[in-house]
């Protein structure tokens, strides 16, 4: 039962990835929790880092060949963030679980909040690196990477603002670039917490699977649902809001109750 929630959950994560965009794997970590049924905070986590850093790196083939990442910048960005993601995942792990779900909660409430607000789709689409963007990636990746290494989440709420504010490139470039960073975010993050034996591989491989086969539909289903692609990041930062709100009291029952 648990591998078919497995394969479910990671289907929808991966459904709403393809669908919206960013935002989506803020669900896996509740979902492994809550509906899959991993009883340990600190394995979700880990197993979460995983099958999100997988999925980035699926969906960066295809932007990949759709030619939207601009790769010094990209490299830069994620290099310094690799970094940063070894150190907050080792911060992360020596948190006690139910404090750094109740964390988590307030992070996903921040998710759906940037989800809500409009993104300017303006920049420069023939960016190239120069010294000053560099230290600019370098500092915003570094201190992203560490947030998304701490929370074991993929970021890229954090990571498309972030090299878009370093480098000045177009949304549409960040999003592509973005994923490079999410997927060597993830894997590090989860590497760190393997070492500690602290994923769950068979849940994470059909996570994994059922997150390839959702991204694939939600992309398909995103063409034709284009023009209410607003009204469906409300809708789903809606979802986002009731799941922080039911961690919250989960997590503040367990802290304070």
């Amino acid at each position: 039962m648990s591998g078919l929630l497995a394969l479910l959950c990671g289907s929808a994560v991966g459904f709403s990835l393809g669908l919206i965009g960013g935002g989506g794997s803020i669900l896996a970590v509740p979902l492994l929790l809550y509906v899959v049924g991993i009883g340990d905070a600190h394995v979700a986590i880990g197993t979460s880092a995983l099958a999100v850093a997988a999925n980035a790196f699926v969906n960066l083939i295809g932007h990949w060949r759709a030619g939207t990442v601009k790769w010094p910048c990209a490299a830069a960005f994620a290099a310094a963030g690799i970094a940063g993601a070894a150190l907050g995942s080792s911060f992360g792990k020596a948190i006690d679980g139910q404090k750094l779900l109740f964390v988590f909660a307030l992070v996903m409430v921040a998710v759906g909040i940037a989800m809500l607000r409009p993104r300017a789709a303006g920049g420069d689409p023939g960016v190239r690196i120069t010294p000053a963007i560099a230290v600019r990636l370098v500092s915003v990746g570094l201190v992203v990477g560490a947030i998304s290494g701490f929370f074991g989440i993929g970021g890229g709420f954090l990571i498309v603002p972030g090299i878009m504010l370093g480098s000045g490139m177009p949304i549409l470039n960040a999003i592509g670039s973005s994923l490079f960073s999410v997927g060597a975010f993830g894997l590090t993050t989860a590497a760190n917490y393997a070492i500690s034996g602290l994923i769950d591989w068979r849940i994470a491989a059909e996570f994994i699977a059922g997150g390839a086969a959702g991204g694939w539909l939600g992309m398909r289903l995103a063409v034709r649902l284009a023009p209410s692609r607003r009204t469906l990041s409300t809708v789903f930062a809606g979802v986002i809001f009731a799941v922080a709100a039911y961690m919250l009291l989960r997590t503040g029952f367990a802290l304070f109750g």
